[in-house]
């Protein structure tokens, strides 16, 4: 084995922790901080057309105001079934519809629900890190097969294994800024 099976080693253990934290990224962006954001609406999905939609395919969504989300459907006879969906989410909003648009104010979360969300994300945080943790014990493994199998020396092990942990460290501390980021954006802290 050459430099470049260790270098192809490496990256694909990178990649795999990049996407590990894409995953922590969008889970994160789905939890509500008291201001609108249409990303909290990811998960509703509409009873639509005979099968579940996700909303942002039957509605297009704004924020004109930092408390409110609006919902305009492509199709006005999807209203309802788009008022309801929201309604039904455990996002715990309360739209209302014009008969042109749905209105979903984002009402101030209380410091109970700060805190609950807080503890949430910290679940999701800490299930980032083991998704890199696990990423890491792969890329170690591969290491260990290699040099059981002689195709590296047991100083190119060494290095790999150095190498792992540093994309490792690197990964985990960015896991960390995004759980303080959104800790922040809940607390205000």
């Amino acid at each position: 084995m050459d430099v470049n099976d260790l270098k192809s080693l490496y990256a694909e253990v990178s990649k795999r922790m990049v996407t590990a934290i894409e995953h922590v990224k969008h889970e994160l962006a789905g939890v509500r901080t008291g201001r609108a954001s249409v990303a909290i609406l990811d998960g509703v999905h509409v009873d639509a057309y005979g099968s579940k939609m996700p909303l942002n395919q039957l509605a297009g969504l704004s924020v004109p105001e930092p408390t409110l989300i609006v919902a305009q459907p492509f199709d006005p006879s999807q209203l309802s079934a788009i008022e309801k969906a929201i309604r039904a989410s455990d996002l715990g909003l309360n739209p209302s519809n014009d008969g042109k648009v749905v209105r979903i104010p984002i009402p101030s979360l209380t410091e109970e629900r700060r805190k609950e969300l807080s503890r949430h994300v910290h679940k999701l945080t800490e299930e980032g890190r083991n998704s890199v943790r696990q990423v890491r014990r792969d890329g170690n493994e591969r290491l260990k097969k290699l040099l059981k199998d002689h195709k590296i020396s047991e100083d190119d092990e060494r290095k790999g294994l150095d190498e792992v942990q540093r994309l490792t460290d690197t990964h985990v501390k960015l896991v960390d800024e995004l759980q303080k980021k959104k800790d922040a954006d809940l607390l205000g802290k």
